[in-house]
């Protein structure tokens, strides 16, 4: 879907612009990001129209998360690029080197929260954990959930007792003596494939970040989340009772956070 052909009209949620046009100066300052790159093949209609609907979703984040606004920039630490090189079929990701969330400018829709996560995986991980490598180093970025697998020593916080519910409620059984249902689906997946990829922590976390921002009823937003509820790809995320348990971890977290923060 190109974002020209993107319209408001799909979206359902509050109206937190009221008419005012955004560009993205504004969404530096209002969700606190870091670094803005825009891509230079990008035309101005195309960054105008971009600029409104990545506020809205990125608004829209932080009304389902039950956060301020600026918390979803990490601190400062979350850059934001539109439009500068994608590959063919990507339609966003997140570079942890540079700590920067990627949007396609043809191709971006539904694709911001899954990658959303990803940051805040990566962003989190230091925070949560013992990590013996200082996050500068060349080896390779630990993410929160691959260190919650490799059962990473857990810095003491409360907050960080709640996010190890979140990915308890994920990736374990709801007695949590066992994988989730949800785990082993990812594994089937990547054997019927032969590869290594719905079942890696860091996706597992990912998928089911996104398919609970879509599960959602106050609000339907296709350029934040979007196929999580597709027949063809519902037995890649979790069902839609393991979701609920799921956002109710995810609300157990960001909420005392947000209320941390404002």
């Amino acid at each position: 879907m190109k974002l020209t052909s993107f319209k408001y009209k799909t979206r359902k949620g509050p109206d937190y612009r009221h008419g005012e046009k955004m560009t993205f100066i504004d969404i530096k300052k209002t969700f606190n990001l870091g670094n803005i790159r825009i891509g230079k093949w990008v035309t101005r209609e195309e960054k105008e129209l971009a600029a409104n609907v990545i506020f809205d979703s990125l608004a829209d984040l932080a009304f389902i998360l039950a956060l301020p606004p600026e918390v979803i920039g990490l601190r400062g630490t979350l850059n934001l690029a539109f439009g500068t090189g994608g590959q063919m079929g990507v339609q966003a990701h997140y570079a942890p080197y540079r700590r920067e969330l990627a949007l396609a400018k043809n191709a971006g829709a539904g694709a911001l929260a899954h990658e959303f996560w990803h940051a805040f995986d990566h962003y989190i991980s230091d925070k949560a954990f013992e990590i013996d490598t200082p996050f500068n180093s060349s080896s390779l970025p630990l993410f929160a959930s691959d260190c919650w697998l490799k059962n990473k020593t857990i810095k003491p916080h409360p907050l960080n007792e709640r996010l190890m519910a979140i990915f308890d409620s994920v990736l374990l059984s709801e007695n949590g003596l066992d994988k989730s249902d949800y785990v082993i689906k990812s594994v089937e997946a990547d054997l019927a494939l032969s590869q290594s990829y719905y079942a890696q922590p860091t996706e597992m976390m990912a998928r089911a970040f996104e398919s609970v921002i879509e599960y959602c009823a106050e609000i339907n937003n296709p350029y934040l989340v979007s196929g999580t509820l597709k027949n063809d790809t519902l037995h890649l995320y979790p069902d839609l009772d393991h979701r609920y348990r799921i956002y109710e971890a995810l609300l157990a977290y960001f909420k005392p956070l947000g209320i941390a923060l404002s």
